[in-house]
C-alpha cells in the first residue's frame, strides 16, 4: 500500500445515561483525556506501519488501565465483591478471534483475548483455565486485590441495597444510583491499518450487582465484536443481553455485506432492533475504506476517533 494509504482508529469507552447536567466540567476533562491517550497510543502503532490488530490493543490497554471505565483497573463488582473480566478480539483479514471471561487475575483481558487468538487452538477460554493459560504466555498476572477501586465498590454496596442489577455510566457518578437501570458500560476499539486490514476488540468489567458467573456481549464473537475486510469491524457497549439476542455486531456487517446498506444506517438498524426488545447503547463501525461511524440511542457515549493527520477527537454527546 502507498504512504498515503488511509489509517483510522475509532473507540468507545461505554454509551449510558450521560447527562449534561451531571457530568462536571472536571470529570469531562479526565475522560476525554484518557480517550485522547488511547487514541494516540493505538495512532502510533497505525502510523509506524503496525498492523490494526496491535493498534487495538494499545489502544484498549490504555482504557483497561484506567480506573475511568468499567474494564481492567475500572471494573465493576459482582454480588461476590468481585471483579469478573472479559474481552474479545477479531482481525478482519483472517476473521481469527479470541475472548476470555469470567477471569479475575489477568491486568489486561485484551492481551489474554489476542494470546487466545494467536497461540491456542480455541476461540474462547474462561475463568481458571483462562487465566492459567494467560501466565503460561506470560501476561501479566496481577492480585485480584489490583482491580479494586472505592468508586466501584460503593457502587456495589449501593446496588445490593436496592435489590438490583446496574450498568455502567451512573449520571451522577460517585454519588446516588439512578432510581432506573440505566448504566452501561464497556470499552471497544476497531482499527483500519495501511495494509487495509480491519480488527475489532472490547473489553469489560460487566454489570455491578452481577451473580451467577454472568458473561455479556463483550466476549462474544458477533454480539460485541467483529471484524471482516468484505464488511467493517464493529465494537457493541450496551445492555449485553440484547445485544447477544440479535447478534448485534454481525447483524451489523452481515447488512453492509450482504445488503450493501451504508454503515451508519446498518449501525442504526442494528440499535433499532435492540431497542425493540428492551435494550440501548452504542456501536462503533470502521470499513475498508476509512469511512466509520460512531452510533448510539442513549443520552451519552464516550468516544472517539483518529486518522492519519493525528489529531485525536473526542465526544461525549450527540454531535459533541
Amino acid at each position: 500500500m502507498a504512504d498515503n494509504s488511509p489509517i483510522r482508529l475509532v473507540i468507545h469507552g461505554g454509551a449510558g445515561a450521560i447527562k449534561r447536567n451531571k457530568l462536571t466540567a472536571e470529570r469531562e476533562h479526565a475522560y476525554r483525556r484518557a480517550l485522547a491517550q488511547s487514541l494516540i497510543a493505538g495512532h502510533a502503532v497505525l502510523a509506524s506501519g503496525g498492523s490494526s490488530i496491535d493498534a487495538v490493543i494499545a489502544a484498549i490497554v490504555v482504557m483497561e488501565d484506567s480506573p475511568l471505565f468499567n474494564a481492567g483497573k475500572g471494573a465493576v463488582f459482582s454480588h461476590a465483591g468481585r471483579n469478573e473480566l472479559e474481552a474479545s478480539i477479531m482481525e478482519g483479514s483472517t476473521r481469527m478471534a479470541g475472548a476470555v471471561a469470567g477471569v479475575t487475575t489477568i491486568r489486561n483481558p485484551i492481551r489474554a483475548a489476542h494470546a487466545v487468538m494467536k497461540k491456542s487452538a480455541h476461540v474462547m477460554l474462561i475463568g481458571r483455565g483462562a487465566e492459567t493459560f494467560a501466565a503460561e504466555q506470560d501476561l501479566e498476572i496481577v492480585d485480584p486485590s489490583y482491580f479494586y477501586t472505592q468508586h466501584r465498590w460503593n457502587q456495589l454496596q449501593k446496588a445490593i441495597a436496592k435489590e438490583c442489577i446496574l450498568r455502567d455510566h451512573d449520571a451522577d457518578p460517585g454519588t446516588l444510583l439512578p432510581d432506573k437501570d440505566e448504566k452501561r458500560g464497556t470499552v471497544g476499539a476497531v482499527a483500519l491499518d495501511c495494509y487495509g486490514n480491519l480488527a475489532a476488540g472490547t473489553s469489560t468489567g460487566g454489570l455491578t450487582n452481577k451473580r451467577y458467573g454472568r458473561v455479556g456481549d463483550s466476549s462474544i464473537i458477533g454480539a460485541g465484536t467483529y471484524a471482516d475486510n468484505r464488511s467493517i469491524a464493529v465494537s457493541a457497549t450496551g445492555t449485553g443481553e440484547m445485544f447477544i439476542r440479535a447478534a448485534a455486531a454481525f447483524n451489523t456487517a452481515a447488512q453492509v455485506r450482504l445488503k450493501h446498506i451504508p454503515i451508519a444506517e446498518a449501525a442504526d438498524i442494528t440499535l433499532a432492533e435492540i431497542a425493540a426488545i428492551g435494550g440501548d447503547g452504542g456501536l462503533i463501525v470502521l470499513a475498508t475504506n476509512g469511512e466509520y461511524a460512531m452510533r448510539f440511542n442513549t443520552s451519552g457515549m464516550y468516544h472517539g476517533t483518529i486518522n492519519n493527520d493525528g489529531i485525536a477527537w473526542t465526544g461525549v454527546f450527540p454531535g459533541a
